[in-house]
């Protein structure tokens, strides 16, 4: 009881203490020219992180990388542009349209927007990443949750290979099912089904680690750690610029963070900075691996050891 309590609890303060009053953190936005990038940080404040830009056209280049959410750019008389990327999803890029939009309304000047980074056509709401993201972990959860239950009844071995086919099993089933069937993970397929592959075996494997060395607490703090601060932080529901920092600090840290990094990184900014993510999660899933071998190997040694002192 008084874990569920605590899990309950912790699930709704985290999910919906986030939501409460985002504002944005340094968020990334690149601007063209001295002049206008004088107003921008004095307008902005800490809100934005501005990067100075010679050209529209290098800006661009850092909205499409995923290295800036927008482009601000005083190119004809009485208008600014912004080029932004949906893609960053609509917290984030609505924030970045509602700073400028303010900003303009002090300059006396009009603002023409363009989303040259959409999000899918079937993902609207830039939350399929998330629901997928959620959907492996919380499936791998579960799974490594019951394979530390029946640890008298399987063995070690058959356990791994479980949780490491299952891990390949749902990670094409899921890549399938948001990207060729339902269109909204534009990701290349064999890159997504790696990236949920790599996130159910992050999950898997440390579930059962926290399992093997602390028992049902471990599977609690599993819970946490994963299923919850994991997802509520990963940036998918709220950009990660608007997350509060310690949020931010930990969000790419985490597998649910990593994962959306590399599932939108993949699909929307040509695959920039994908290889940080994809290390978190080999990290994570190794680091899992190797303490349930070496907890497997203490308990063979206490055993030996008791057998001999008999």
């Amino acid at each position: 009881m008084i874990t569920g309590l605590i899990i309950g609890t912790a699930f709704i303060a985290v999910y919906v203490g986030l939501q409460r009053s985002p504002e944005p953190r340094h968020l990334p936005i690149a601007v063209v020219g001295e002049k206008l990038t004088s107003t921008a940080r004095a307008g902005f404040g800490d809100a934005v992180a501005v990067t100075p830009v010679s050209n529209a056209e290098a800006g661009d280049a850092l909205v499409r990388n995923g290295d800036a959410v927008a482009v601000l750019d005083a190119a004809a008389p009485g208008t600014l542009t912004l080029d932004y990327a949906g893609a960053s999803g609509l917290s984030e890029s609505g924030a970045a349209r509602q700073l400028v939009a303010g900003l303009a309304r002090q300059a006396g000047v009009r603002v023409q927007e363009n989303d040259i980074v959409p999000l899918a056509t079937y993902d609207s709401r830039g939350l399929s990443a998330f629901y997928v993201v959620f959907g492996v972990t919380l499936s791998s959860f579960v799974l490594a949750q019951g394979l530390t239950a029946a640890t008298a009844k399987v063995r070690l071995r058959h356990r791994l290979y479980a949780m490491g086919g299952f891990a390949v099993a749902i990670g094409v089933v899921a890549a399938t099912v948001a990207g060729p069937v339902y269109g909204s993970l534009t990701a290349p397929f064999p890159l997504l089904a790696l990236a949920l592959s790599l996130l159910s075996a992050a999950s898997a494997f440390t579930t059962k680690a926290l399992g093997a060395w602390l028992g049902p607490a471990g599977i609690a703090l599993a819970v946490l750690t994963l299923t919850t601060i994991g997802n509520a932080t990963s940036g998918a529901t709220i950009g990660v610029d608007l997350l509060p920092g310690w949020a931010q600090e930990i969000s790419a840290k985490l597998p649910p963070g990593a994962a959306v990094r590399a599932v939108n990184n993949f699909g929307y900014f040509n695959g920039s900075h994908t290889l940080a993510p994809l290390a978190v999660l080999a990290t994570w899933f190794l680091g899992g691996l190797g303490l349930v071998l070496l907890r497997q190997r203490i308990a063979q040694r206490r055993t030996l050891i008791a057998k001999v002192g008999q």
